[in-house]
C-alpha cells in the first residue's frame, strides 16, 4: 500500500532527475542530449498524473512536487541551453553579445511564476491560461538542438533570440487561453481544433525529417500550436 501511495511521486522525481541531467548537459554544450532529457522529463510529467489518477492516490504534496520538478526540467534546463548557446557561440565570433546570455535565465524565473499561478488558478482544469511550461521548453530546446550555431550566423541573431525569449516569458504568464490536448470524447465537433493541430503536427514532423532538420520538429510543432490557438481565438 505504501509503494502504491508513493509511486506517482517517484515518477515525478524521475522528471526532476531528467531535468537536472539536462541542465548539466546544457552547461557542457551537449544541446541535443539535453533536449532528449527534457523530452524524457516531459514523458515522466505526463505519466505521473496518469499514475496518480489510476491508483487514486493524488495528493497536495504530489502537486507541489510536480511544479518543483517542472521548474527544473521546463524552466532552468531550456534557460541554460539558451544561455550557453549565446555564450559559447558569441565567444567564438567577432560579436560582443556574450553578456546577453544571462538574460536567458529570466525564462526560468517566468516559468516558476507560471507554475505558481497554475497551482492556485482554478480556471485551468480543462485548458491553460498562458503558455504551458513544457511547450515553451520544447520550443527552445528543439530550436537550439537543431541549430546550435544559430547565434554566430549574424550579429543581430542574439538580439532577435532575446526578444523572442522575452515574448515567450510574457506568453507564460499572460491571460491568453490555450487549448489542451485532453479529449473528453472523439467527436469532430467538440475537438476540431485539437484534431487540426495533431494533423498539422504530423505533417510538420514529416516535413522537418524530409528536409533533414528533424531536431527542429519540436520548435515547429510548438509554433504551430501557438498559431492554431490564436486562430481559434479569433473565430
Amino acid at each position: 500500500m505504501q509503494i502504491k501511495k508513493h509511486l506517482p511521486n517517484a515518477v515525478t522525481c524521475c522528471n526532476l532527475l531528467s531535468g537536472a541531467v539536462a541542465v548539466m548537459l546544457a552547461a557542457g554544450g551537449e544541446f541535443r542530449l539535453a533536449f532528449l532529457f527534457i523530452l524524457l522529463g516531459a514523458a515522466f510529467d505526463f505519466c505521473d498524473g496518469l499514475t496518480a489518477r489510476a491508483l487514486h492516490v493524488s495528493s497536495n504534496i504530489g502537486k507541489e512536487l510536480d511544479s518543483l520538478a517542472d521548474c527544473i526540467t521546463f524552466g532552468l534546463a531550456p534557460s541554460v541551453m539558451l544561455m550557453q548557446a549565446v555564450r559559447l557561440n558569441t565567444a567564438q565570433s567577432n560579436y560582443e553579445w556574450g553578456w546577453w546570455a544571462a538574460l536567458a535565465l529570466l525564462m526560468a524565473a517566468f516559468s516558476a511564476l507560471r507554475l505558481a499561478k497554475f497551482n492556485v488558478d482554478e480556471r485551468q482544469t480543462t485548458s491553460f491560461i498562458g503558455l504551458a511550461t513544457p511547450a515553451n521548453a520544447i520550443f527552445w530546446a528543439s530550436l537550439i538542438a537543431a541549430f546550435p550555431q544559430l547565434v554566430s550566423y549574424a550579429m543581430w541573431v542574439p538580439i532577435v533570440l532575446i526578444v523572442v525569449m522575452l515574448l515567450s516569458c510574457w506568453l507564460l504568464v499572460s491571460e491568453i487561453p490555450f487549448f489542451s490536448l485532453k479529449f473528453h470524447n472523439l467527436t469532430w465537433a467538440d475537438n476540431k481544433v485539437r484534431f487540426v493541430f495533431l494533423i498539422g503536427s504530423v505533417v510538420l514532423v514529416v516535413l522537418t525529417a524530409v528536409l533533414g532538420h528533424i531536431w527542429a520538429a519540436g520548435a515547429a510543432v510548438i509554433l504551430w500550436y501557438i498559431t492554431a490557438n490564436l486562430i481559434s481565438l479569433c473565430k
